[in-house]
């Protein structure tokens, strides 16, 4: 199942409304090629100041899989559960400071930019991608190394689609249902707080 468009109440370009987080698998192998044209795209997001804040860390089961394992060993139990075929596994950090040592409140912001430009040029390659909040940040800056002006944020499975009938009967069920978001009118203001675009 690699085709699920978005609902959308008006129409958007292809690439964002086909672009979803889908959970199921296969164990293929992706490209150097293509995990380069990933980073590629993430590499040319915007940042304030032109900072480039984030930092990923490529986790390729096919090329150095002692790696992959530690850092899907950081995963919550059920994030592993779905990843158990995903052929690679992105880490993505920021850098918490600016040149001046002061703290920079947008790095995370512009680290997400940057992911999010990942994950659509995954899409646009015909890959699955699916961003996660869940793993232990503590275990994963430990195994890593990473320095203290360094944070991770997220991980990004990237993968080649695969059959969503071998997932578990729950995960079946959500990997199709029908895509919703909240109403338009719920998200975007005009002029002031709470009042409907």
């Amino acid at each position: 199942m690699s085709k699920k468009p978005a609902p959308t109440e008006t129409p958007i370009h292809e690439l964002i409304a086909g672009r979803w987080s889908p959970r199921a698998y296969s164990n293929e192998p992706i490209s150097r090629e293509q995990l380069q044209s990933v980073l590629e795209a993430a590499r040319w997001a915007p940042s304030g100041y032109n900072l480039q804040p984030w930092r990923f860390i490529v986790f390729d089961r096919h090329t150095d899989e002692a790696s992959f394992k530690r850092a899907f060993a950081t995963l919550v139990p059920f994030n592993q559960g779905w990843n158990a075929n995903a052929p690679v596994l992105i880490a993505v950090t920021a850098h918490k400071l600016n040149t001046k040592g002061e703290v920079n409140r947008v790095a995370p912001y512009d680290a997400g930019a940057a992911g999010f430009s990942l994950v659509l040029q995954a899409h646009a390659l015909g890959l699955a991608a699916h961003q996660m909040s869940g793993f232990d940040h503590k275990a994963f800056h430990e195994a890593f190394a990473l320095p203290d002006d360094v944070e991770a944020i997220a991980f990004i499975s990237i993968g080649h689609y695969g059959d969503a009938d071998k997932l578990d009967p729950v995960l079946r069920e959500r990997e199709k249902a029908p895509r919703t978001r909240l109403a338009l009118g719920e998200i975007a203001y005009a002029g002031a707080w709470k009042k409907a675009f």
